[in-house]
C-alpha cells in the first residue's frame, strides 16, 4: 500500500482540512501534528508547495493566519486561485463582476471592473445573498458570450463547527441558470496542478498530493499523473474510500501519518 511513496521529490499539500480547520473566533485551529509534519518534509529535503482553493482571503492574509497557527510557510510557496484568475483576466482582456468574499477584493485591485464582460465567483460566504447571486446572473445572461470564472468547485468544506457549503454549489446554480460551463481556475483544474509542479521544477510522477477532498484534491491530481493521498481529517467521510470514480493511491489518518510513511520510505532509499 506504501507504493505511493516511491520516487517522490515533491509534496503538494492541500491546506484547509489538512493543515487546519477554519472557523471559530480564532479563525480556525491547526490539526494535531500538521505544523511539525510540514517542518519534517522540509528537513527531509523534499520540495513543498501549498495548493489551496482558499478564496476568502488574499494569499498574504491567508499565510499570516497559518504562520500564527505555527506553520513555516511563505506567500511565494502558495498556489491559489485568486492570482490565477487575475492572470487569466489580464491575458484575455476580461473585466469582472466580482461575487467574492470582501477579504479577497484586494487581489483584484489592479483589474478594470468597468462594464463587466465576465463574472468571477469565489467562496463569498455571507455575500452569497439572493440579491448578489441574482446580480451575477443578470450580468451573465445579458452578455453575448457569457464567461463565468470560478475559484474552485468544491461542494463543501470543514469548519470547526461543521461542514459548510462551498463555491461549487453556487457555480452550478449560475451554470444551470445561464446554460453555460464555468472555467475553474482552482482545483481540480489541470492547469492549477501543473502550475504548482512548474514552480517546483518537477514532473508529475515525482510528486504526491495530500488532500481531504477525494474529487478535487485526489481526482484532480491523478488526472495530471500526480499520486493522491487522502487524509481522514477535514471534510473526509468514510464513504470517500468507496468513491465510484476516484480511488486514492493511499489513505492516511492525518498529515503526520502520511509524512511518517513517506519519510520511512525515503530513509530506506525507495
Amino acid at each position: 500500500m506504501a507504493s505511493w511513496t516511491s520516487g517522490v521529490r515533491a509534496v503538494l499539500l492541500d491546506v484547509s482540512g489538512v493543515l487546519y480547520d477554519s472557523g471559530g473566533p480564532a479563525g480556525g485551529a491547526a490539526i494535531t501534528g500538521s505544523a511539525e509534519a510540514v517542518s519534517r518534509i522540509r528537513q527531509a529535503g523534499l520540495k513543498l508547495r501549498f495548493c489551496t482553493n482558499e478564496s476568502q482571503a488574499t494569499r498574504a492574509q491567508f499565510v499570516r493566519k497559518l504562520q500564527k497557527f505555527g506553520f513555516n510557510i511563505s506567500e511565494d510557496e502558495v498556489t491559489a486561485p485568486g492570482p490565477a484568475a487575475r492572470k487569466l483576466m489580464m491575458e484575455q482582456g476580461l473585466r469582472p463582476h466580482l461575487l467574492v468574499h470582501d477579504d479577497l477584493l484586494p487581489e483584484f485591485d489592479s483589474i478594470d471592473k468597468s462594464e463587466p464582460n465576465c463574472v468571477v465567483i469565489g467562496d463569498a460566504a455571507e455575500n452569497f445573498s439572493y440579491q448578489n447571486v441574482n446580480r451575477a446572473f443578470q450580468v451573465l445572461v445579458n452578455l453575448e458570450k457569457p464567461v463565468l470564472i470560478s475559484l474552485g468547485k468544491g461542494r463543501y468544506y470543514k469548519e470547526t463547527e461543521g461542514l459548510m457549503l462551498d463555491v461549487g454549489a453556487y457555480m452550478k446554480a449560475l451554470e444551470y441558470a445561464c446554460d453555460i460551463t464555468a472555467e475553474v481556475v482552482g482545483k481540480p483544474s489541470k492547469n492549477f496542478f501543473l502550475s504548482a509542479l512548474d514552480e517546483l521544477g518537477v514532473q508529475p510522477h515525482e510528486a504526491v498530493m495530500v488532500g481531504d477532498d477525494v474529487v478535487n484534491d485526489i481526482g484532480g491530481a491523478q488526472s495530471c499523473g500526480i499520486r493522491g493521498v487522502l487524509v481522514r481529517t477535514g471534510k473526509y467521510r468514510p464513504s470517500d474510500e468507496r468513491h465510484p470514480q476516484v480511488t486514492a493511491d493511499g489513505y492516511v489518518n492525518n498529515l503526520a501519518h502520511a509524512v511518517d510513511i513517506l519519510l520511512a520510505s525515503v530513509s530506506a532509499g525507495h
